[in-house]
């Protein structure tokens, strides 16, 4: 968990440094021109970014395993500064506190619930895999039909990557994978995601009192 949160605390510095690029336009471009080209390009970077690195720790490849993670930092700090980019410059820091704070609470309830239960978790996988399908699918309705739907995804994909983080602490409980490493990057991943739902979040919070 400690190499998870450290990867966390090295993506959120990258959220706040690409405000200051190009990068932070991302976002704009890819869901401007329709949410579920957004969704579909971060999540291609997300699973390539994973196989990458697992790849890396598996055959004991260290550039392979570092190239991957690269890819998911790069993936997350951009998507995130590309959220940030619409706050007022002096509610940044704060958002990302709050956000922060809030992920932190949810990943020590998840925790503590898996923690707290002899059960098995791995149903958690499946109903978080089915979660991200649906949220995609939602949001490709969303983005062309039926706009209300574009909330239903969101909600999907949110849900998807707090099972995702429950079926991941499961693993580690449980010693389901031998490397801590692998363990690290699904947590990881999980908690990222996470985390870039709650900033959401806590962006129209702050934005809704400034009005």
């Amino acid at each position: 968990m400690g190499g998870a949160s450290a990867l966390m605390a090295i993506n959120v510095l990258l959220m706040y440094v690409f405000l200051a690029t190009p990068l932070a336009g991302v976002n704009d471009v890819l869901f401007g021109a329709a949410p579920i080209l957004g969704v579909l390009v971060y999540g291609v970077a997300l699973y390539v970014g994973q196989r990458i690195a697992e790849r890396g720790v598996k055959s004991g490849d260290v550039g392979t395993a570092f190239g991957g993670m690269v890819v998911l930092q790069l993936a997350f700090g951009i998507f995130g500064a590309g959220v940030l980019r619409f706050a007022p410059p002096e509610s940044q820091l704060a958002i990302l506190g709050l956000t922060a704070i809030v992920t932190a609470l949810m990943t020590a309830v998840v925790t503590g619930y898996v923690y707290a239960r002899s059960a098995t978790f791995e149903h958690w996988g499946t109903f978080s895999t089915f979660a991200f399908i649906g949220g995609v699918v939602a949001i490709a309705i969303g983005s062309f039909v039926v706009q209300i739907l574009l909330l239903v995804g969101f909600v999907l994909l949110f849900l998807g990557f707090v099972l995702r983080l429950g079926y991941e602490i499961w693993q580690v409980r449980d010693r389901r994978n031998v490397s801590t490493a692998l363990q690290t990057i699904g947590v990881y991943i999980a908690v990222a995601g996470v985390f870039v739902h709650v900033l959401q979040l806590v962006r129209q919070y702050f934005l809704s009192q400034a009005d």
